[in-house]
């Protein structure tokens, strides 16, 4: 049986439609907290951290489940702030009926540097969201109109979705953003930096712990699969993309991650079952005697592992991502690698987070001979890891180097200021394997090696009944990507008001 693109939308199609008149297993499909917001997920580390929530972390979007669970009982003085602000988002987020927000957005020119918080991605949009959710369902819609926008699409359902509860599993279908990794500036296999890739998916909606005892070392347990259709301006056009993590907790405070993306099928390959099966089981690499044909998809895989731990009044995180883009042993191999510590502080009367992570993008170089022009990239998928002009997992791409500082302070009115420092070393060996199949797409690649300097500074604050979020990337030199040159300075600004 072959799935063609048309059959992809038609069945997608099908799935939502079904949705709508099947009777729901359990109660409280409640929509889930999405990356993007750094105040909400310094909340989250941070009672994490001291103990005060079992479930995943790593893994965005994380259900409101596990968060409304855990944290309804703390009284622990040290996190009422983080306590009270994922309070105030769950009760606007999580309640039954309808919600609604507006969000206008502007740049001078889109910011190459992106990490877990949100920027714009284009220099004008204008995002109008309606949101309902009952007893067991949950639907949004979020059209959204752009000005002069990066890959010409004028048009977008971005954040669109409708989801509904199966057991203890929401299955759902839409264009959500996700965030897989415990990284702040990256994740290797899945981020926010490009657009959301529309999906079906099914994801664990509370990470409770195996009842039975040969599984009970597993700990609190999260499972969340999609399969995506990737777009027309491809080399190969309406390529299908696969995710796959399981994260766990085998001791307090220690959290593990197990991600795997597969990108197969499109215009003129093979994406019949057989060729999913053999993806999935990793039979698909070449061996002697075959050709690139052969390979029929384009696999990476990740490994990451955070540990927190209180430190007095406050917490502390070591974390570390590996990322492999071939397959030994049944374990991935050309490996590149994240590192990082973060924490928390409490001074001047404002709570500070702060982190310093260092990411690797160039396969097997800090343990092997360095393999230029591997990581995120393929032979036969050669537009690479890409949606839509931008990087599917760390927004250096492949082939860089760069150490990052941050800064987070959230202070007591409720506004806050953050800070980063980036050194980086794009494209370290100047080489490029990146395709780009139409010149209206704005591909965000480094073009050439380059060593910049990026500042990022930004401030958050109530205004006019809604938030007003301003942003400023300021890099010591202008950087040269292969859809054209970006300008050292980015200003940013966006305000969204809640109905």
């Amino acid at each position: 049986m072959i799935f063609h693109p048309l059959h992809m939308r038609r069945f997608i199609t099908f799935v939502a439609a079904s949705m709508l008149v099947t009777v729901p297993v359990i109660v409280s499909a409640a929509p889930w907290l999405g990356p993007g917001d750094v105040r909400a997920r310094h909340a989250v580390q941070k009672l994490s951290d001291r103990g005060h929530i079992e479930g995943t972390t790593t893994t965005w979007p994380i259900m409101w489940a596990d968060l409304a669970e855990n944290t309804s009982a703390v009284r622990d003085s040290t996190v009422a702030s983080q306590r009270a602000y994922l309070g105030f988002e769950r009760s606007e987020q999580a309640k039954n009926g309808f919600r609604a927000e507006l969000e206008i957005e502007g740049a001078t020119d889109p910011a190459f540097l992106r990490g877990f918080d949100s920027l714009p991605k284009e220099e004008g949009q204008l995002t109008a969201t309606l949101q309902w959710q009952g007893e067991s369902w949950a639907v949004g819609l979020s059209p959204s109109g752009v000005s002069d926008p990066m890959d010409s699409k004028v048009f977008r359902l971005d954040g669109s979705y409708i989801a509904t509860t199966a057991g203890n599993w929401v299955l759902g279908v839409g264009a959500i953003e996700r965030w897989w990794g415990p990284g702040w500036q990256s994740s290797m296999i899945l981020s926010n930096n490009a657009r959301p890739v529309p999906s079906i998916w099914v994801d664990r909606k509370a990470s409770l712990p195996p009842e039975t005892k040969w599984l009970s070392w597993i700990g609190p347990w999260k499972f969340t699969a999609f399969l995506g259709q990737l777009e027309k301006e491809r080399v190969i056009p309406d390529a299908r993309l696969i995710g796959m993590r399981f994260s766990f907790r085998p001791m307090d405070r220690l959290e593990v991650g197990l991600s795997r993306v597969i990108m197969y099928g499109g215009e003129g390959r093979p994406d019949g079952i057989s060729t999913l099966w053999d993806a999935l089981i990793g039979k698909d690499n070449i061996t002697e005697g075959q050709t690139a044909d052969d390979d029929a998809s384009n696999q990476i895989a990740t490994i990451d592992a955070r540990y927190g731990f209180p430190v007095g009044d406050q917490s502390m995180g070591l974390y570390a991502q590996m990322m492999g883009e071939d397959e030994a042993g049944y374990l991935p191999s050309r490996k590149s690698w994240l590192f990082g510590i973060d924490g928390t502080t409490h001074l001047i009367g404002s709570d500070q987070q702060w982190f310093l992570e260092f990411t690797n993008t160039l396969a097997e170089d800090l343990l092997g001979d360095p393999r230029p022009n591997y990581a995120y990239n393929h032979f036969n998928y050669s537009t690479g890891y890409q949606y839509r002009g931008r990087a599917l997992g760390s927004t250096f791409d492949a082939d860089s180097e760069a150490l990052s500082l941050g800064l987070l302070n959230f202070l007591p009115d409720g506004s806050n200021l953050t800070a980063t420092l980036t050194f980086a070393n794009l494209n370290k060996d100047g080489g490029n394997r990146v395709s780009q199949p139409n010149d209206k797409v704005f591909y965000s690649v480094p073009d050439g090696a380059q060593k910049v300097t990026i500042a990022n500074l930004g401030y958050g604050s109530q205004l006019l009944g809604g938030w007003l979020d301003l942003n400023m990337q300021l890099a010591d030199k202008n950087i040269l990507l292969l859809g054209g040159e970006k300008d050292r300075v980015s200003l940013s600004a966006s305000w969204k008001y809640r109905f």
